[in-house]
């Protein structure tokens, strides 16, 4: 609405501006010369001119009203209209008033710039084109006040709402005791009209000099005022009448200036609790002692130069005028001085003693903005050894180790599941399901549509937008369970999906997800391609609620929009079709509500036979006193708040709050009563899937690193800093990932499902701590450090990764399976505390070199305290250290497949190897026949243990 604004003020002043300059052409032409030789002017072809941009114009208002229209109906079409409509009334609200202000103000000086000029001119020609000007002067008001308007009305709809909806956070800051709701919902609108008019007085100021300055420039008569008054020049502009005039302009606009100084400085009192000038982020000794105090004098300072201002202007005193400007720059100077002075004479040598509050400020405040405050720390004494039956007691724990890593299981994914060049599987999702009884951890993906993928031939209009309109299915593995090939052993899979699994999908279509990017208009003639059969494809027609109808205003309405003809013109489409619009997921939400900061992990779920994307929403500011900032965006405040679920089939978007406690969606609910539901109502299935998200977690870890330090001593001298853990990588040295995995916490009576990552020293690689996010039931959401014992040595994952390159039998093998044609890449290193001890486990990949082979599993590498052991699964491995009896630990990484089952497998995976070879002897390709005789030799060695099993 605010570019269909602009268009129609644009074509108003347009008008005038044409209007304007064919007056000035004809006043021109009828002119004589006031002097031989001056140019004649020669009217342009004004008509040609005028009728394109005229056209421009025209067509930027219907592009815009068409814009609306379509984003009308589609918010109509989600039931979000009044959404659509607040942000809309809000900015014009707040826009007419604006605009109506600017431009009185502007018209009236503009006016009484003219009415000066025309006064001063000697010109009888300029006496009489008064209106022209005048005319001219609304058309520059109506501009310069449509852009501010416009400006505003972008930038300050939000906190304009803000101010408007602020509810108390019921804690105040520590300096000026005033609740944070001050700083996070009222300042930032304070401080944005405050930016503005501080730019545009003395704008105004500098145009009113410029003005006036022409003004008397164009006076011819000025050198003979000069010789009239003994050559004293002074004297000659000192008594100019248009000279006074100006300065009582200028005058006036300077009385408001220095009063919005004052304003200023008595803001930027505030704005001292974001410092950075210190140790720690926050105002400091310096700030508080010194800047505070300079500010607080610099605001009365500036309200007596106002006053000042004016006084000398009625008494003709330059010295008033004067004085109060030259003292504030010079106040402005002695505190540069005073500051620098007391922050090297004072602070610095005794830097602890005068920081130390301030430093306590910090910590609290950095705490309660990350959601820190409410960590709990508890002792982890590694007391206990690991043990056949503390194993057999965390047998659940021991199902759920990750020996698959989510990146090799996305490439096998999309190599063995794909199933068509046109699906492509964009990203593993890790979750939990109970299946058949048992609480296990699962990677899970979406197949999904890539029209990026389709040959060019394929990618015509129909095929792109009325054909190929959705993806089909996921594809689901457990964590811990690999064939006998090292592949993920999938539980679900194929098309259409099928499971021996509890787990059933009776709506797999995909039309909304993260690789949906393009418009699809469903309903059509030609019919959708649902999903492949043999040699034919399986068809069908959306039966979802969700989409525009494409009526014949409506065809030519997104005509237009795409820019694209065929929808107007297709006999493929009828009246029964719909568009469907705005299907990428992310993008999807974030139109609807664009205040919110979005996880760029989505994760489907299925939840009674049907599938939905679950994404994580934050509230989040950069706004919170004394809280240290994060990132490149700076936020200083986070919160987990919404949970937003988006139906995949029907597109429906839902907004859920999950964190009552928070006062930032506590003023959007407050704006927007409609949008947001409580959790409470979130359906069950679902509710079971909300997982406390990487993202977060990450930027709390991250920043406890050093905030779990309350002492402030301890936190000045970085005595005891902590970093995330390092482990090895592809052969690199990386910082380690947060995982997920299903685990019994320490003192808790069964697994849940958490988040976790290990802390080690700052600059040493031995484990510390480790916290956890918990997110089953009543326990969502709360944090837990677990600390080590300083007197104990932990090894840390990096000294595990060291200890694995030390071992003898370890590289040894290693090294072989290297000159073999293979390559050897490690998964992630997994810290798995267990029941007072840690364990670690870390799979081992192998790849072949041949083209489109796929990383297997084929080694698990376990490590307890000094004992470090390899072997091809994950229980013979624990078998190995511990001395395991194979009943006393579950049947885990056996494949999910009979015996019978696996043996048919590798012997016809052994047949397609053998006629491999066969056709690389007839090609005398002699180095790709040794590579697969290699191959089945390694089938042929899993057959036989597979055989002596």
């Amino acid at each position: 609405m605010l570019q269909v604004i602009k268009y129609l003020l644009s074509l108003f002043s347009f008008f005038l501006y044409l209007k304007t300059t064919y007056q000035d052409y004809d006043i021109i032409n009828k002119k004589k010369s006031y002097e031989k030789g001056v140019l004649s002017l020669k009217r342009p072809n004004i008509f040609l001119i005028s009728f394109i941009i005229l056209i421009f114009v025209i067509l930027g208002i219907i592009v815009s009203f068409i814009n609306i229209l379509v984003d009308f109906q589609w918010f109509s079409d989600l039931h979000y209209l009044n959404v659509f409509f607040k942000k809309f009334l809000t900015q014009l609200t707040m826009g007419v008033p604006i605009f109506i202000l600017v431009f009185m103000v502007l018209y009236f000086y503009t006016n009484k710039i003219i009415r000066d000029y025309v006064n001063f001119a000697q010109d009888i020609i300029v006496k009489k084109n008064i209106n022209i000007y005048r005319r001219l002067g609304i058309a520059v008001s109506l501009l310069i006040a449509l852009f501010i308007t416009l400006y505003a009305a972008t930038n300050w709809w939000n906190d304009l709402l803000f101010f408007v909806n602020s509810v108390d956070f019921n804690e105040t800051d520590p300096i000026f005791h005033k609740d944070i709701s001050f700083y996070m919902f009222k300042l930032p609108l304070f401080y944005d009209i405050y930016n503005l008019l501080i730019v545009f007085i003395p704008v105004m100021i500098v145009v009113v000099i410029i003005a006036y300055g022409l003004m008397y420039l164009s006076d011819k008569t000025r050198f003979y005022e000069i010789s009239d008054r003994d050559g004293n020049l002074f004297k000659a502009i000192y008594n100019k009448d248009i000279l006074i005039k100006a300065f009582k302009e200028v005058v006036l606009l300077g009385f408001i200036f220095f009063v919005l100084m004052g304003i200023g400085y008595y803001l930027k009192a505030f704005k001292l609790l974001y410092s950075t000038k210190g140790i720690v982020f926050g105002a400091t000794y310096t700030d508080i002692h010194v800047s505070l105090q300079f500010y607080r004098a610099l605001a009365i300072i500036s309200f007596v130069a106002a006053i000042l201002l004016l006084i000398g202007f009625y008494k003709k005193n330059i010295k008033y005028i004067v004085a109060a400007p030259a003292i504030i720059i010079i106040l402005a100077a002695i505190m540069v001085i005073t500051e620098t002075a007391v922050q090297n004479l004072i602070v610095s040598p005794n830097e602890l003693d005068k920081e130390k509050k301030y430093i306590s400020y910090n910590i609290e405040y950095t705490k309660k903005a990350f959601g820190l405050d409410r960590v709990t720390e508890k002792n982890y004494d590694m007391k206990k050894e690991l043990t056949p039956k503390v194993l057999e007691e965390n047998k659940a724990t021991i199902d759920n180790i990750m020996i698959n890593d989510y990146r090799p299981v996305k490439q096998a994914y999309n190599q063995l599941q794909a199933i068509r060049l046109y699906y492509k599987f964009n990203d593993i999702d890790i979750d939990r399901y109970t299946i058949s009884g048992k609480y296990r951890q699962v990677f899970l993906a979406a197949r999904e549509i890539d029209h990026e993928s389709l040959s060019p031939q394929a990618k015509t209009w129909i095929n792109l937008h009325l054909k190929y309109t959705h993806g089909y299915g996921v594809v689901m593995s457990l964590v811990n369970d690999v064939t006998p090939t090292g592949q993920p052993a999938m539980i679900i899979k194929n098309i259409p999906p099928s499971t021996n699994t509890d787990i059933k999908i009776d709506r797999p279509e995909i039309y909304f997800g993260e690789l949906t990017n393009d418009y699809a208009i469903v309903n059509t003639k030609t019919g959708e391609f649902d999903y492949p059969s043999g040699d034919k494809n399986v068809q069908t027609n959306y039966k979802g609620t969700t989409g525009i109808p494409m009526t014949f205003i409506n065809r030519i309405l997104f005509s237009i929009y795409t820019g694209d003809a065929r929808i107007l013109l297709s006999t493929d489409i009828t009246k029964d079709s719909k568009i469907l619009i705005y299907r990428n997921i992310e993008q999807r939400v974030s139109k609807i509500a664009p205040f919110l900061l979005y996880d760029d992990d989505p994760y489907i779920v299925i939840d009674n036979g049907k599938l939905y994307w679950i994404i994580d929403a934050y509230t989040y500011s950069a706004n919170y006193p004394y809280s240290q900032p994060y990132g490149s965006m700076g936020i200083n405040y986070i919160r987990n708040s919404v949970k937003v679920v988006v139906d995949a089939y029907n597109g429906d978007v839902k907004y859920y709050i999950s964190d009552n406690n928070d006062p930032l969606i506590k003023v959007y609910s407050k704006i927007f009563p409609t949008l947001f539901r409580d959790i409470k109502e979130m359906p069950h299935g679902l509710k079971r899937h909300i997982r406390y998200p990487q993202f977060l977690f990450d930027i709390q870890a991250e920043v406890y690193k050093n905030y779990h330090m309350t002492d402030p001593q301890v936190f000045y001298n970085k005595e005891d800093a902590w970093d995330i853990a390092k482990e090895k990588f592809e052969d690199k040295i990386e910082y380690q990932e947060s995982q997920y995995m299903i685990m019994r916490l320490p003192g808790e009576s069964k697994e849940e499902f958490i988040l976790m990552i290990p802390y080690t020293p700052a600059t040493k690689a031995n484990m510390v701590a480790w916290m956890a996010a918990r997110m089953d039931g009543e326990n969502y959401g709360k944090l837990i450090v677990y600390k080590f014992p300083k007197n104990t040595i932990i090894y840390g994952p990096l000294q595990i990764e060291n200890m694995i390159d030390q071992d003898p039998n370890i590289s040894k093998e290693l090294s072989l399976w290297n000159q073999q044609g293979s390559t050897v890449s490690r998964g992630n290193l997994l810290s798995i505390p267990i029941d007072d001890s840690m364990l670690y486990v870390e799979p081992l990949y192998i790849q072949s070199q041949n083209q489109n082979a796929l990383p297997e599993v084929k080694r698990v590498i376990v490590a307890y305290k000094d004992q470090i052991v390899m072997e091809d699964t994950l229980k013979n491995a624990l078998n190995k250290l511990f001395n395991l009896n194979t009943q006393q630990i579950s049947q885990q990484n056996v494949p999910s497949n009979t015996a019978n089952d696996t043996q048919k497998q590798l012997i016809e995976k052994a047949h397609e190897t053998y006629q491999n070879a066969m056709e690389a002897v007839q090609k005398g390709n002699w180095s790709d026949f040794g590579k697969y005789m290699e191959e089945l030799r390694k089938i042929l060695d899993e057959l036989n243990k597979s055989v002596k099993k």
